[in-house]
């Protein structure tokens, strides 16, 4: 039987030594192989032990790669099936899953190919949890490459095509997902969201996309980014089946410390009854600093004033509907693109790249197979990466480097101010507004454009969005309307844990709005 583990060379030995700096004479190098013998030990030990593996409760076949008239907009990776309980709340769904969260027995690439051929052996608990409801999972859905980009054009199997409009993009990284509800494929799908994934397809897909409060749903089994900015949320048609899924989906597991300590005991989770209520006693701002958005450098997407317009348009159906709505202001708004950036890119570069999906320094499940996997990938196909995950790579590690940490860790403390902005904001409103994108999906960039076309292509959607996955506030993007048939999403954002007010407020404009 293989013991897994290897006694290292004195040449690889002496090579981890000058990395760290350290000057060592070879027999200094001898002794400290000597030394490290009882942490081999304690491996070779470890690796004859069963570690826990979460049980797979609902038989399923692998299924296929759809191609040609089988996937008309490349939303899918995988498609198969699989049957939940015969009955529950969701008896019956058809569900689409992003290929960022684990189906055990079905491929999973994140859409790279450096995980090309892996083939997870755990269901997410999101997953689990909408079998046990009756819902039947379909497939896989399509994200961009290591979900890094907010187009779904950086998929390592091909852009995927918007269904209003082909020629356009979804939005991303959760692309596959948004375009399959808005193709009539699924009813529901699952998201995942560390800076806009959920919402900035669903708007310009013209669907709804929910980015949980953070901790609310369980990360379990999904494919981690950014601990402190990863969530994974619900996608529909209607913010009623949003609702619904929530419902299912929300809720501690016990594995994932995102939670732990993070939901109130008198939380509200029955969502269904929640969007039933009427808005006539609800204070709404709007954010004045989420429209009108400019870039800092010239030359990117800024705001187009049509959908500016259609979003403050739609404000006045709350109005009609009996809402108090306000103009508020947010100054630190502005600012979050360049904390998120900074946080983003170099949590990521640690926790993803450098630490193979797993990261280290937190107690909950950890998907052993799937770090094995990204480090086998990672080191043979490095060149396979697109370049806005080079880029986030040769960025995260010159600020390591040379600036020792200092930029994420001030990130993540002026993160707080941005949280206590926006507190103070919903202290006197129930939930705020803005436009989800400030502009309308762009076409999908041509084959072999430039790396920079490219790049910025695929990271100027998160300038309204970006912020809530900062503070943990929950945020949902229902359609408002379209400009030149393409669809305008409008953001709503309220109180950690009061996901059940912002579902109402979206339902009540979704009803009110048809």
């Amino acid at each position: 039987m293989s013991v897994g583990i290897n006694y290292p060379s004195v040449a690889q030995l002496a090579s981890i030594a000058s990395g760290f700096g350290l000057d060592m004479t070879e027999s200094e190098v001898l002794e400290y192989r000597d030394l490290m013998g009882a942490m081999v030990r304690y491996c070779r030990e470890i690796e004859q032990m069963a570690e826990p593996i979460p049980a797979v409760k609902y038989p399923r076949n692998p299924g296929f790669r759809p191609v040609g008239e089988e996937n008309p907009y490349n939303a899918w990776y995988w498609r198969t099936e699989i049957a939940g309980a015969k009955e529950g709340p969701l008896s019956g769904y058809i569900v689409g899953v992003k290929d960022a969260i684990c189906v055990a027995g079905v491929p999973a690439m994140n859409g790279s190919r450096i995980l090309e051929g892996y083939v997870p052996t755990v269901d997410a608990t999101v997953v689990t949890r909408l079998l046990d409801a009756g819902a039947v999972i379909v497939g896989k859905t399509s994200t961009d490459d290591l979900c890094m980009a907010g187009t779904g054009h950086t998929c390592a199997l091909g852009p995927v095509k918007n269904p209003r409009r082909p020629t356009h993009a979804t939005g991303g990284s959760s692309a596959g997902s948004a375009a399959a509800l808005a193709a009539g494929d699924v009813r529901l799908a699952l998201g995942g969201d560390q800076g806009g994934s959920i919402r900035i397809p669903a708007a310009w897909c013209g669907v709804v996309g929910l980015k949980p409060t953070y901790g609310l749903v369980p990360y379990t089994g999904c494919m981690m980014m950014e601990m402190t900015l990863d969530h994974v949320g619900p996608m529909a048609r209607t913010v009623a089946d949003c609702a619904a899924m929530l419902s299912v989906i929300a809720g501690p597991d016990g594995q994932d410390p995102r939670q732990r300590g993070a939901i109130p005991d008198t939380y509200d989770r029955d969502y269904g009854s929640a969007i039933e209520k009427d808005i006539n006693t609800i204070r709404i701002g709007i954010v004045r600093e989420g429209f009108s958005h400019r870039w800092p450098e010239p030359g990117l997407p800024e705001s187009d004033e049509a959908v500016d317009s259609r979003v403050r348009a739609a404000c006045s159906v709350f109005e009609r509907l009996g809402a108090t709505v306000e103009e508020v202001s947010i100054p630190l708004h502005l600012a979050g693109v360049a904390i998120y950036s900074v946080l983003f890119q170099q949590g990521t570069l640690e926790f993803m790249i450098k630490g193979n999906g797993l990261g280290t320094n937190w107690a909950g499940y950890y998907n052993t197979g799937l770090g094995d996997a990204f480090a086998r990938g990672l080191s043979s196909r490095p060149n396979d990466l697109p370049p806005s995950v080079k880029l986030l790579m040769l960025s995260a590690e010159y600020l390591k480097k040379f600036y020792h940490g200092r930029y994420y860790g001030k990130a993540q403390n002026l993160r707080e101010n941005l949280r206590r902005a926006y507190d103070r904001v919903l202290n006197s409103y129930d939930v705020l507004v803005m436009p989800t994108v400030p502009y309308l999906p762009i076409k999908i960039p041509e084959p072999g454009c430039s790396t920079t076309v490219e790049v910025r292509a695929g990271g100027t959607q998160i300038g309204n969005v970006c912020q809530a996955c900062l503070t943990g506030h929950p945020s949902i993007t229902v359609p408002c309307g379209e400009v030149d048939g393409l669809p305008v999403g409008l953001m709503i954002t309220g109180r950690h844990f009061e996901d059940a007010t912002v579902l109402r407020v979206a339902s009540a404009f979704e009803k009110a709005h048809a």
